[in-house]
Order: structure tokens, then C-alpha cells, then sequence
């Protein structure tokens, strides 16, 4: 019910910036925020058509209460924004899902469990596990996920869970999983980014910062 609520508090001002057409930016604690944040765009523009999102991260946040194997709600916030798991977190503002599985795709996975892989592999979700970033470069990744958003979609945005990043680099997480993205190639992909170029793009959040986990500001 706290999560709801805060999410709740979140999507109000996330559709008030959508609304307003000011770009912005979430920085969240656990990834849950993105419940919040993804369903107040939704909120404020779906009527025009639907939003698209780009999510990476090294887990795919697809657990539902039936098959969390742990219970942390920040394991389950991509379910429920495509309408899967307990009404409070999935009826933000609206009972209708907010994300279509065919206008989602995950960056950099390396780290789940068998319940939320089978719901993503049943849903088609598009996955870039980490193997093929490696094998194909995080640039050409990236490229192909932004130009399948602007084909697709109405909108979209970008999730960044900083553990898609690999922790000798960025240690300050919560669940950090070796031999992630490589930070400079990152920089270099939302370099090509531009919001006054490209009007689609309406957003982003960062979350699972853990200062306390941090070695030397890294």
C-alpha cells in the first residue's frame, strides 16, 4: 500500500510533465518508482496512442506475487505495468495496463528466474540478454531499440537500472551481477540521444543508486 501510494504521488507529476511537454528526468531508489513513472505517461497520453518503453537492466523485473521467489516488490515492476500482479501497484491512475509486451524491450539481462522468464517468453517481449550485447556491441543494441520505439509506438522512454551496468565500474547498487554494460558505452549510446530531435522521446528514470555500496563517488 506505501509503494502504491507513492507511486500513485509519482504518476500525478510524471503526467503533469508529459502533459506540459517538459522532459523528464526520475532518479528512484529500487526500481518500483518505474510503476509510478511509466503510468502517469500513460495517464496523459494514451488516449493518442501507445507508449513504448526501453528497459535496462541486468534483471528482467518480471515477477508476479506467484512467482517471486524473494517477495521484493522492486522484483515485479515491469509485470505490473503491463497488468500483471496485485491491483495496487497495477491500477495506478488506471486499471488498463500501461505497457504493451510488443512495445517493451530489456537491455542487458543476465540475472532471473524461471517464473518472470516464462511470463516475458509467453508475452514476447523483446530481451537483448547480455550475450548478445557483448557479441553485438550495446550501440548497434541501442540503435535498434530506439528505432523500433519511434516505428511503433506513440511515445516512449528509457528505464535505466544501474545494475545493467557492470559493478566493477558502478559498485554503488543493490544487486549487482558481474560483466555488465561497459559505462563508456552507455555514454556513448544516449550521446546519439536528443530530445529536441527527437520529440518521442518524452523521458527517463534511473534507479537502484545505493550510496552506501559506492566506493570513492564512483
Amino acid at each position: 500500500e506505501i509503494v502504491g501510494a507513492t507511486c500513485t504521488e509519482l504518476a500525478l507529476v510524471s503526467a503533469r510533465c508529459v502533459r506540459d511537454k517538459q522532459f523528464f528526468c526520475v532518479l528512484g531508489g529500487d526500481h518500483t518508482s518505474a510503476i509510478g513513472t511509466w503510468s502517469g505517461a500513460y495517464e496523459a497520453l494514451h488516449h493518442y496512442g501507445d507508449i513504448g518503453l526501453i528497459w535496462i537492466d541486468a534483471h528482467m523485473d518480471s515477477h508476479t506475487p506467484e512467482t517471486t521467489e524473494s517477495g521484493r516488490l522492486h522484483g515485479m515492476p515491469l509485470a505490473a505495468l503491463m497488468g500483471y500482479g496485485y491491483p495496487t501497484l497495477t491500477n495506478i491512475l488506471s486499471d488498463a495496463p500501461k505497457l504493451k509486451p510488443q512495445h517493451v524491450v530489456l537491455i542487458g539481462v543476465r540475472s532471473f528466474e524461471r517464473g518472470e522468464a516464462e511470463l516475458l517468453k509467453r508475452l514476447n517481449v523483446r530481451i537483448y540478454f547480455m550475450e548478445e550485447v557483448q557479441r553485438r556491441g550495446f550501440q548497434s543494441i541501442f540503435n535498434e531499440a530506439t528505432t523500433l520505439m519511434r516505428e511503433k509506438t506513440y511515445v516512449y522512454g528509457i528505464s535505466l537500472d544501474l545494475d545493467a551496468l557492470d559493478p566493477a565500474s558502478i559498485p554503488g547498487v543493490n544487486v549487482p551481477v558481474p560483466d555488465g554494460i561497459d559505462p563508456d558505452d552507455l555514454y556513448a549510446g544516449f550521446s546519439t540521444l536528443n530530445h529536441s530531435k527527437d520529440s518521442q522521446w518524452i523521458g527517463m528514470e534511473i534507479a537502484e543508486f545505493n550510496a552506501y555500496h559506492d566506493r570513492d563517488h564512483q
